[in-house]
């Protein structure tokens, strides 16, 4: 069910194709996955359809990524999803949708990345080009790619039930990580664009190696310290020395204190979400649990 108690079914999808978008509404049509804020249906061999379906927030990341994504795309050297069509809410689902372009792949949390120096240096690559200055009017993110204090409050939360769960298994370490973070100095140059969301879901892999990047949701602009804790989330053991000397200038030692103590607080958000889908939690991901405790091992070994 949806936030708005509606079922959303293939009959659905395909009666809201007929309804907006009718020449897409024979083609195939299959789901593809359920994620923490959207269905993800396949539309043919080249179209996906993303419908929110958990989570209330889902409507404003949608028109976010509609309006946003489409001129970033043209400048990243790897595969992503690019909106085509935009979904009105109407009397079959009363939010909007949006029909994106299909980037094949296994999300990272399914099938990890094992090709370390294609890893490594894809997403860097990545990053370097779209870690440029954001325009004034760039969305702010939710809660990313800010000052790392003021995230304090939300960290030591989680960090606590986590720990009471007994997912965490050297909670002082993760407060000690956290703790350097805060005392970085705070990113001093302009908002850059950041993708937000870099976790193994969000990141698809052929053969071992990065193969794409999709979910633009959280897309905003900020501290690049936010992504870069990608290099302990994502990337395969022994991986971020690569990764550091092919993102050029690599990053100070600030922005690695920043990025390594958001990676700890995004590992724990994510062992979280894990236990959410273990008890049965619509969007909850059990999936999110080896890599996260993996970052955790990656995190403290740096």
């Amino acid at each position: 069910m949806t936030c708005a108690g509606v079922e959303i079914t293939e009959d659905l999808v395909r009666e809201l194709l007929r309804e907006q978008h009718p020449d897409l509404a024979d083609r195939p049509l299959r789901l593809g996955a359920r994620g923490w804020d959207n269905q993800l249906w396949r539309l043919g061999d080249d179209l996906a359809v993303r419908l929110p379906w958990a989570t209330e927030s889902a409507d404003e990341l949608l028109r976010k990524e509609y309006a946003w994504v489409p001129a970033l795309a043209a400048r990243l050297p790897l595969p992503v999803p690019v909106p085509q069509r935009l979904g009105e809410p109407s009397a079959l689902l009363p939010r909007p949708w949006i029909v994106t372009t299909w980037v094949p792949g296994e999300p990272a949390d399914r099938a990890p990345l094992t090709d370390d120096a294609q890893a490594a240096q894809a997403l860097a690559a990545f990053l370097a080009a779209l870690h440029q200055p954001a325009p004034a009017g760039a969305p702010k993110g939710r809660d990313r790619g800010g000052a790392v204090c003021a995230a304090t409050e939300g960290f030591t939360r989680r960090l606590a039930a986590a720990t009471e769960l007994g997912l965490v298994p050297d909670p002082a370490a993760v407060r000690a990580i956290w703790a350097e973070a805060v005392a970085a100095p705070a990113w001093a140059g302009p908002p850059l664009w950041l993708h937000g969301g870099l976790h193994p879901a969000n990141v698809l892999t052929r053969d071992g190696a990065l193969g794409g990047v999709i979910d633009f949701g959280d897309l905003c602009a900020g501290d690049p310290a936010w992504d870069l804790a990608a290099v302990w989330t994502l990337l395969p053991d022994g991986a971020a020395g690569s990764f550091h000397a092919a993102y050029g200038p690599g990053p100070d030692a600030a922005t690695l204190a920043r990025a390594r103590g958001w990676a700890a607080a995004r590992a724990v958000s994510a062992l979280l979400v894990a236990e959410a889908g273990r008890r049965g939690r619509p969007g909850g991901q059990p999936t999110w649990g080896p890599p996260a405790q993996a970052a955790l091992r990656r995190i403290a070994a740096f």
